[in-house]
């Protein structure tokens, strides 16, 4: 059955505002800050094809649309009215969940005795047990310290709880009224669609609610492929990196090759570097996942934002995905920052996007999002408390016509910040500054989105500190088409006290009483020759506290004089600085060039090559080894800059060499 266009436009209102109603239940409805006021979680009618058909616009995660719940639902057979499913576990659920902490639900509806969708909600639990308060710590090395794991089963069987899962999972967490409570607005979410579901079979029936889920996905596909259409013919390569992993100091590179032809788009990630003994991996079950398109669904709603939100936005998308690299990790990888990879694969998805249409891709955005967590005593003593702070964001990337958005980058999620007044309820602190962080965006015609400042108070002794999401310390974002790269992420204890120190990535910091930490997030990358910026945007950026007056002079070339631009001043400026100002199409910055001196594209894509020969169980350990060997004085991140480390790339090169012939033979060793 196929509908008339009128009918399916009032179905597709119909569905986008039940997934949005299912959100605002939810939400409305939470325990926890992280869900009820930062919004981490998402909601969606799901297809008896196990994709979704309508996801929200304007609640909860914005780029979780390529979600695949079949595995889920097959795992769970012979459900019934009132049967919810419930699972957290990436490898069991077909990558449905992506980390433990992601609490996924799943109900089916039914009429007259067969199932006709799905409602399906997530939140991020702020603790599901594991070796840390939270769950998430960097050096993890396996799944298992991350967590209680729930392979998918019914957790409501005809609508009454499952008693032993909650007995359980209230054992393995740190948190479980809070939990539960989250649970149960989830639940309530679920609850609406299934109302709204019937109320639409009733007016409009049931043939007409069955064809509107393909019906929706195939508009969506047409839509998304004339967006697709105006990327030109072509193969284009790009890669970008973390900075390490922390338990190494080693970069981590992420590889994507982007070929077009009419449409169509084939995303390959190989070269890409293997999984790690750390959390930062992201198991996508060998498949094209959500995580792995998050670029796309930003770059096709960007450009039509008419198009629907549902699964048909990825149906002339396809992907080579190798197994056992960051972006698809084995099990047991520890997964639990698993965001960090598929961060810079999103950047990485940029730079390809910008040498086929400039005109249509920004520079990139920060590249990190912070999410801060306190674990402490409460006045007794006695309570644990674990609470997430604050979701930290940096800018946006410039483009070319705008400059990028300020503090909060969606490009991954929306979720919002937390007010001040409810973190001080919450946990044991003070918040002394939260503001913008001048100068942290990259110059250009259109400058990048500065990051945000957070210094907080801690009024407790015997606190913990964790913070995850912490990246671009060592390679911030680059900038485009003659722009400049953005301020890189900084952390520091005690800032402006006697023992100030610099924490660099955070696995877990020890706090007490009067002790503050700031966080300085990252900001984006800019576009366009920083000399072509109208000298008046300048100034104001400099009356808003945006850009100094320093940096105006020495990124833009404007000189100020009492707070105003001076302008023959400035003319004199650009005009003496001209012949120094090039303008290429990428500036990566002195740490990425140094880097790549030695360990460039064919080299590092050669090396990964010969080490997805060996076992998976010695594959991490021989690649720390030759790395270690050929940069033996390579510190963590937050220590000697790679400009210093690599004075003599031909020195390094040749142990490089020679570490390679000893692990795979002399043959190996051209480089």
């Amino acid at each position: 059955m196929r509908l008339d266009p009128v009918l399916l436009e009032i179905l597709h209102s119909k569905v986008q505002a039940t997934a949005e109603e299912m959100g605002t239940t939810l939400q409305r409805t939470a325990r926890t800050l992280f869900v009820k006021e930062a919004a981490d979680f998402a909601t969606a009618l799901v297809g008896l094809d196990g994709k979704l058909f309508a996801h929200p616009r304007t609640n909860g995660v914005s780029l979780f649309v390529d979600c695949d719940c079949k595995a889920t639902i097959k795992a769970v057979p012979d459900l019934e009215p009132g049967d919810v499913i419930i699972t957290n576990d990436a490898f069991t659920s077909g990558g449905l969940s992506t980390h433990l902490p992601d609490l996924h639900v799943i109900q089916p509806y039914f009429h007259d005795g067969r199932i006709v969708a799905y409602g399906w909600a997530f939140i991020h639990s702020t603790d599901v047990g594991g070796v840390v308060p939270g769950s998430i710590l960097p050096s993890n090395s396996e799944y298992f310290q991350e967590g209680l794991i729930i392979p998918p089963m019914k957790f409501m069987a005809k609508g009454e709880m499952n008693e032993d899962f909650l007995t359980i999972f209230k054992a393995n967490c740190r948190i479980p009224h809070e939990n539960i409570g989250d649970i149960r607005a989830m639940l309530a979410g679920l609850h609406i669609g299934k109302q709204r579901v019937a109320e639409m079979i009733e007016r409009h029936g049931l043939e007409a609610f069955l064809a509107c889920h393909e019906d929706l996905q195939e508009y969506a596909a047409l839509k998304a492929r004339e967006v697709l259409r105006k990327i030109p013919d072509g193969t284009y390569d790009f890669w970008d990196y973390m900075d390490d992993d922390l338990v190494t100091p080693l970069p981590i590179k992420v590889r994507v090759k982007m070929i077009v032809k009419d449409g169509h788009v084939h995303l390959d990630l190989t070269g890409t570097d293997p999984q790690v003994a750390a959390s930062y991996n992201t198991a996508t079950m060998n498949r094209m996942h959500e995580w792995l398109t998050m670029r796309f669904t930003s770059f096709l709603m960007t450009h039509d934002k008419t198009l629907p939100l549902n699964a048909g936005l990825y149906r002339h998308l396809t992907m080579t995905n190798p197994s056992g690299t960051v972006l698809n990790a084995e099990y047991p990888a520890a997964i639990g920052l698993r965001s960090a990879p598929a961060r810079r694969l999103n950047d990485a998805t940029t730079g390809a996007l910008f040498k086929a249409v400039p005109d249509m891709t920004p520079a990139p955005s920060c590249g990190a999002g912070l999410t801060f967590v306190l674990s402490e005593y409460d006045e007794t003593g006695s309570k644990k408390n674990v609470v997430v702070v604050e979701p930290m964001r940096g800018g946006m990337g410039a483009w070319k016509g705008h400059d990028g958005a300020d503090n909060r980058d969606a490009s991954m999620s929306n979720m919002r910040n937390h007010p001040i007044e409810n973190i001080e309820v919450e946990a044991g602190i003070l918040v002394r500054e939260y503001d913008i962080r001048p100068d942290s965006g990259g110059a250009g015609e259109w400058r990048g989105g500065v990051g945000q400042y957070l210094t907080v108070e801690f009024l407790r002794n015997g606190g913990k500190v964790y913070a995850r999401g912490m990246e671009r310390f060592r390679f911030p974002a680059w900038s485009v088409a003659g722009g400049k790269p953005a301020s890189p992420f900084r952390s520091v204890l005690n800032l402006g006290k006697a023992g100030q120190k610099e924490l660099g990535k955070i696995n877990e910091v020890p706090v007490n009483a009067g002790d503050t930490v700031t966080f300085m997030m990252p900001g984006a990358g800019g576009y366009g020759d920083p000399f072509e910026r109208d000298p008046r945007m300048v100034e104001r950026d400099v009356i808003q506290g945006f850009v100094s007056e320093e940096v105006a002079k020495r990124d833009y070339g404007v000189v100020m004089r009492e707070g105003r631009v001076n302008t023959e001043a400035t003319r004199a400026e650009r005009a003496r600085r001209i012949k120094d100002n090039v303008r290429a199409q990428f500036d990566f910055g002195p740490n990425r060039e140094a880097w790549e001196s030695v360990f460039d594209d064919e080299t590092v894509s050669r090396l990964n090559a010969l080490l997805f020969t060996l076992p998976k169980s010695i594959r991490q350990a021989r690649r720390k080894w030759i790395y270690s060997r050929a940069v033996p004085d390579l510190e963590a991140t937050g220590g000697k800059p790679l400009t210093e480390v690599f004075k003599d790339p031909d020195a390094i090169r040749a142990r490089l060499r020679a570490a390679m012939a000893e692990v795979f033979g002399a043959a190996a060793a051209r480089v």
